[in-house]
């Protein structure tokens, strides 16, 4: 069942916000920074585009603003190291540290506490340039594990190891808080990471499992399950972006602290390659430049490596379509989950290429940004800004009133044109 698309709408109004902008702002204001690539030409300009996510779950009126407050800032964060002539892996993961940095999201501070009341986290970064990803899984004491994800992957750009060792690209538990530290990261005690309100729920859910262990009729066993159904998508909230920066490369990202209760050493998407972000500039077999960053039931994301999954689909014409198809058929419907009642999960897509025909002069190039977002959860809680727009537009997207979630799903999105200079 198709809950919601909308995407025609959104469409029609960010392309119509980016065509005036345009026409408003004199090109030459763009001029200011520049950034060398060894494949393309020389770019002059402000260049760029970030679209991020504060999870998909349950996002609750009474905190919409915070939600939308924390997407802005990540927004503004990317956009910032783009306008700096950064790449979008760099971008990319200036943005998750906004994201993990915030109380109310479900990644670094203020994660979801596990069954022994420790925190720990999955984070994974993806190069669509390079195709180097890096990742870390049930790691402890960092605050900002995509900053270890990060370093993972620009290490494994420099080659091999002494002695000819491959270097890694995943690394979880005490080990990957180790290599952490002795690559300079600082660690962060655990008490630290935990916030009033995760604690508080940890008690909480821990005095729901006591009560429900000691629950024995099959009534309340009933009951027990019903409230379960009622609730199990709201702690679902991983967070995630994807850029593409002035040259047109993309980057994926996604960080989290995993469902709350979880059995200590249990690693989610998040840290999964194929399942939590994928990222993938265009090459000869690839029209599009593609990054995905997924939320969700980590089970269900690991199962059906939706990120892959996604920016496969991703090369077909029309975007919306296919991704809508990719949920139905790959996720909600996939044999792989066939015994599952309700797939909970969301994506943020982006998919670009350079747009010749837009051109009003030869050394004028533009990018045509295509992004879209879906899930299947009761919400999901997106931002997206431009390198030439004064601030982000957000955007909490829900399941339309009577559908069931894990069973329904929503899809929306827009389009972009970046213009840059190219000598």
């Amino acid at each position: 069942m198709i809950g919601l698309s909308n995407y025609a709408g959104v469409m029609e109004g960010v392309m119509n916000s980016a065509e005036e902008q345009q026409a408003s702002s004199p090109l030459t204001d763009s001029l200011s920074n520049k950034q060398e690539s060894s494949q393309n030409p020389k770019s002059n300009g402000v260049g760029g585009f970030v679209l991020v996510h504060a999870g998909a779950g349950y996002h609750s009126e009474s905190k919409a603003k915070e939600y939308k407050h924390v997407c802005k800032r990540a927004c503004q964060r990317a956009v910032a190291q783009l306008k700096a002539g950064a790449l979008a892996v760099e971008a990319v993961a200036a943005a998750l540290v906004e994201l993990e940095d915030s109380p109310f999201t479900n990644a670094g501070m203020g994660s979801n506490l596990n069954l022994s009341g420790e925190i720990e986290c999955d984070a994974s970064i993806m190069d669509g340039k390079s195709l180097h990803y890096g990742a870390v899984g049930a790691i402890s004491g960092i605050k900002n594990p995509v900053l270890v994800a990060n370093r993972l992957l620009n290490e494994a750009q420099k080659g091999k190891l002494s002695a000819g060792r491959i270097p890694p690209c995943f690394l979880v538990g005490r080990g990957a808080h180790d290599w952490a530290v002795s690559h300079g990261i600082p660690s962060c005690p655990s008490e630290k990471m935990a916030t009033k309100f995760s604690l508080s729920a940890y008690k909480r859910n821990k005095r729901k499992m006591e009560l429900a262990e000691t629950m024995e009729t099959g009534q309340t066993k009933k009951r027990r399950q019903s409230s379960e159904n009622g609730n199990g998508s709201g702690c679902l909230d991983t967070v995630g972006a994807v850029v593409v920066d002035l040259e047109g490369n993309v980057a994926a990202a996604v960080s989290s602290g995993g469902l709350a209760m979880k059995h200590s050493g249990r690693v989610g998407q998040a840290a999964h390659y194929g399942c939590g972000c994928w990222a993938e500039n265009a090459c000869n077999m690839n029209t599009y430049s593609t990054a995905v960053s997924t939320s969700g039931c980590g089970e269900h994301l690991i199962r059906t490596m939706l990120a892959r999954e996604c920016s496969s689909a991703m090369q077909s014409e029309d975007a919306h379509h296919a991704l809508l198809e990719t949920m139905q058929n790959k996720f909600i419907s996939s044999p792989f989950l066939v015994s599952e009642d309700r797939v909970l999960g969301g994506v943020i897509v982006l998919r670009c290429c350079r747009c010749m025909e837009t051109q009003p002069s030869p050394n004028i190039q533009g990018i045509l940004v295509e992004f879209l977002w879906s899930h299947t959860t009761e919400s999901m809680c997106v931002g997206y800004m431009s390198a030439q727009d004064s601030k982000a537009k957000t955007h909490i997207s829900r399941l339309p009133p009577g559908t069931v979630p894990g069973q329904s799903l929503a899809i929306e999105g827009g389009v972009c044109r970046l213009m840059t200079v190219v000598e």
